[in-house]
């Protein structure tokens, strides 16, 4: 059996990927992947023993206005018909797509030749690569459960987020060894995703004295984006965290983040509290605001806008937070958000039958 999986531009379009491939791997199926040139998905893919990575033209789907956009149609057409040449070679029995720009040519494409495509959406509302290939997909699966209300759609199966399996496998004496804290406080991990954070980069930094009283702070900048001048046996920073991500989130009390899906499940999966800060709606589609909001609703998380975070403000939210962490965490133990990695497997499999 053979299948091509497709997704791209930021971790979140690659990371159910990255969970789905180890099973089918296991399970002796011929695995391509098919991305851009340059984007995040060729770095972590093209290292994955037994897979075979395939590169195509992509232009950004943009959803305002920039010159750029005629010529990115030239370079998505060019990208639809080697996405056709590729799948006419490969003949996969399904096509998995978790999204961004490269994955529409590639579903495009599949609907073409008779190929069964499923689209997995990590965000409360639709992104617009998923929005534009939904007309052409076999199946859209969505993590949260009111995704349907925002589509209208019959082709739609909720299955909960899906959480990489070696997340939950840290441990929090490795993780506390790691960090080399005193264990006299609670560790807050602050995370800005693959990029950082610059608000809560310096919001954090502004009033690190005073966050340092009550908390040992573990915090992932993003690339480039430490600050040396720095010093301090109540704070460590990282531009970024691999293979010792699984134990500092084990050894970490809660959590100050953006808002990502695929991210706050994690922490979810967990039960770690958190103060989450959506992207602005200035930088993003505003999806990260409706997945913060949702977990607010919920009890999992406070949410502090991005527009108006200050040092003192974080501060205080930080604290109302610590205050109410366990039961956030109570609320946690009790949800039904999660799905699994199996539950997807086999959707897969039914879905070339």
């Amino acid at each position: 059996m053979k299948i091509v999986f497709t997704g791209g531009g930021s971790m979140g379009h690659v990371s159910v990927n990255l969970a789905l491939i180890p099973r089918f791997c296991a399970m002796d199926w011929e695995i391509h992947y098919i991305g851009s040139k340059s984007g995040i998905e060729k770095d972590v893919v093209t290292k994955i023993p037994g897979v075979s990575y395939h590169e195509i033209e992509t232009g950004k789907l943009r959803r305002y206005f920039d010159v750029k956009n005629v010529t990115d149609v030239f370079r998505v057409v060019k990208g639809m018909a080697q996405a056709r040449t590729l799948l006419k070679k490969i003949r996969p029995d399904v096509v998995f797509s978790k999204g961004g720009f490269v994955s529409f040519p590639v579903v495009f494409a599949s609907k073409g030749l008779k190929i069964p495509s499923i689209l997995h959406e990590s965000d409360l509302t639709i992104g617009l690569a998923n929005k534009l290939s939904l007309p052409f997909c076999s199946l859209l699966l969505t993590t949260f459960e009111d995704t349907q209300k925002h589509i209208q759609s019959i082709k739609t199966q909720f299955v909960g987020g899906i959480v990489r399996e070696e997340v939950l496998g840290g441990n929090k004496e490795r993780g506390r060894n790691f960090l080399r804290f005193e264990r006299d406080k609670p560790i807050l991990l602050v995370m800005g995703g693959s990029l950082g954070a610059r608000s809560v980069n310096q919001a954090l930094r502004d009033n690190l004295v005073k966050i340092t009283e009550l908390f040992n702070v573990a915090h992932i900048c993003g690339g480039g984006n430490t600050d040396e001048s720095i010093e301090s046996e109540k704070y460590r920073q990282f531009d970024y965290l691999n293979e010792e991500l699984p134990d500092v989130l084990a050894a970490c009390d809660m959590v100050l983040s953006r808002a990502g899906a695929n991210a706050i499940f994690e922490f979810l999966a967990l039960n770690k509290p958190m103060l989450l800060v959506p992207l602005p709606k200035s930088s993003s589609r505003g999806d990260q605001i409706f997945n913060a909001q949702y977990f607010q609703r919920k009890g999992y998380a406070i949410m502090l806008e991005d527009e108006k975070i200050n040092s003192e403000n974080l501060f205080d939210k930080l604290l109302e937070v610590y205050m109410n962490g366990e039961r956030m965490s109570e609320k946690m133990r009790g949800q039904k958000e999660l799905g699994s990695i199996s539950q997807i497997v086999e959707i897969i499999l039914d879905s070339k039958l």
